[in-house]
């Protein structure tokens, strides 16, 4: 297996963001070209044009609802070209939902082909600031099923459609980043048997890890947590050489013993480095001496991870991984040494086409600009035009511009333009939140009163973090009601990454306070006294820590609190 030329990967990411603007209108007559025959196209009347003026003024701007009945019909079978010219073979399921459902994203070669391109560009750059040898990476991945939809396509999720193709593990060679884990580990059937495995793997071999990874800096947290609970077990079985009764699966248990084989100085080694440890500080390089970084996603809702992920790390490099959504990816982060909160993307030029909304005019009327266009510290909403079949696609993110790299803009993400509640891979917006409050609030019709007002907290003070919703009823509910409404809230919460979440309690149970009658009024006044106009007032319908006055009114105002026991 020939190892990736880290110099030749950046050589051409420098003459390709030199030439931004005209790599970009080479993808997108690439993307037009291949894809002209297909309906969604023909429909617009673009007759075979590929240019980015005729482009823009006869395909629409649309978000995911509006491709929906075009998807709905790839998911159930339909072979003709729909919206891409060669037949969508598979769906990414997206973590997020869209009225209470996951999204179904088109998934192709295509896609899969800029998914390794990202990685192998981001690799380069980190590889020249932190050179690895050629070892193993401890990579706490996971993958889930992948199920057939009514119309014969695979579906899965987007990790789960790339770590499943052949082509993701000769990259991964090529990079010198295999898993220390065997495939039936990663494709394990049960998240906390692959959990426990990934890490008995990696202490067999610890000398060789050159890095940890994960899709999320959560999931790594959540490792070295698990990792607190289970380090003697671990232990034991590298004594002895034989593996925990706790590992069901045959498939994985035939794995692990071609790879278990009894070593007490091992055992005793790792015993001795976890009794020496203060509070688990600095407990990754004690066990893993020869590692160089910490990568991963670790940007929006990941940050909050940051502090404990530092506390087991110790002065190891935290890198955040590239910046990208089922739908595709965006840019790739070139500067690996700057530390995660402070981490930008630069846009691959040829991996689609981009366009973006400034934020700071009227959204209805703002005029997209094009990636060469926009301005430093603006902040706009992305487009993405993809070549797995999304035309001028409002992702919802929102980024600010920092900068530039050549002609190609530096990104910083900011937030998801709807997204509401969110503590590691869950992404509930303020619909779902809308959707969980009417669903839990018929119980109390019975009792003829209504919830009048509600907001959502995410509290990250408890560990794990947990939601909080904040009603105001109208009147007296009987305990036994308020309990039931508290498991309704939980369990209608339907986006997979929450669900998973909660059963493996990475989210803690949702708590629901019931505020005092006048909570709410209170809360408008406050906005009305900083100067709000009453005719636009909206109730915060997620209140973040950083909204300290509006949290601490709702705080103050608790009668009554319910934690529930739905999971």
């Amino acid at each position: 297996m020939e190892l990736l030329d880290v110099d030749k990967l950046i050589e051409e990411f420098e003459s390709m963001t030199k030439d931004a603007g005209n790599v970009q209108r080479e993808t997108l007559k690439k993307i037009l070209e291949e894809n002209g025959c297909a309906e969604y196209l023909q429909n617009l009347g673009l007759n075979g044009r590929t240019d980015p003026e005729s482009f823009k003024a006869c395909v629409p701007l649309v978000t995911h609802n509006d491709l929906q009945p075009y998807i709905q019909r790839i998911v159930d079978g339909s072979s003709s070209p729909i919206l891409t010219g060669k037949p969508i073979t598979t769906i990414s399921l997206s973590s997020g939902t869209t009225q209470g459902k996951p999204k179904f994203v088109p998934f192709n070669d295509e896609l899969m082909e800029t998914t390794l391109q990202i990685y192998r560009t981001s690799y380069a750059f980190r590889t020249r600031e932190f050179p690895i040898e050629n070892g193993k990476a401890l990579q706490l991945i996971y993958s889930s099923k992948q199920s057939k939809t009514k119309g014969g396509l695979i579906a899965g999720t987007a990790t789960t459609n790339v770590f499943r193709n052949s082509q993701f593990k000769n990259t991964m060679k090529a990079m010198q980043s295999q898993c220390c884990s065997p495939d039936e580990v990663i494709f394990g059937p049960d998240f906390h048997q692959s959990l426990y495995c990934h890490l008995l793997c990696g202490l067999i071999f610890r000398e060789e890890i050159q890095f940890i990874s994960s899709t999320f800096s959560h999931s790594i947290v959540h490792a070295f947590r698990t990792f607190e609970q289970v380090w003697e077990e671990l232990c034991a079985d590298i004594r002895e050489g034989v593996l925990t009764s706790r590992i069901t699966f045959p498939s994985v248990r035939s794995a692990m013993a071609k790879l278990l084989k009894p070593n007490p100085e091992l055992a005793d080694l790792i015993h001795k480095k976890c009794l020496g440890l203060n509070n688990w500080y600095g407990l990754i390089p004690e066990l893993f001496p020869n590692v160089k970084y910490i990568y991963g996603i670790m940007t929006g809702s990941m940050e909050p991870y940051l502090k404990k992920l530092r506390h087991y790390a110790r002065d190891l490099p935290l890198i955040s991984a590239d910046y990208g959504s089922s739908e595709g990816w965006i840019g790739t982060n070139v500067n690996p040494n700057v530390p995660p909160e402070l981490a930008t993307f630069v846009v691959l030029p040829d991996i689609g086409y981009f366009e973006f909304i400034p934020l700071k005019e009227n959204i209805e009327e703002a005029k997209p600009v094009g990636l060469t266009e926009v301005k430093v510290g603006e902040e706009y909403e992305v487009i993405i035009t993809s070549f797995a079949g999304l035309y001028r696609y409002r992702l919802g993110d929102v980024v600010k511009v920092t900068g530039f790299h050549n002609l190609s803009p530096e990104l910083k993400f900011i937030c998801r333009r709807n997204l509401m509640l969110t503590i590691n891979i869950d992404k509930n917006t303020e619909k779902d939140l809308q959707l969980a409050v009417e669903a839990a609030s018929k119980l109390n019709i019975e009792e003829k009163l209504e919830v009048l007002d509600f907001s959502s907290h995410v509290d990250l003070s408890t560990n794990p973090g947990h939601y909080v919703i904040f009603w105001e009823i109208s009147g007296e509910v009987r305990e036994e009601v308020l309990e039931e409404c508290c498991n309704c809230l939980d369990r209608s919460f339907v986006d997979a990454g929450y669900v998973s979440s909660r059963k493996i309690n990475a989210i803690g149970p949702l708590e629901l306070r019931v505020v005092q009658r006048g909570t709410f009024q209170k809360i408008l006044n406050h906005y009305v006294g900083l100067g709000a106009a009453l005719s636009q007032f909206k109730t915060p319908r997620c209140v973040g820590s950083t909204n300290n006055e509006v949290l601490q009114i709702l705080c103050n105002n608790v009668v009554k609190s319910y934690f529930s026991t739905a999971f």
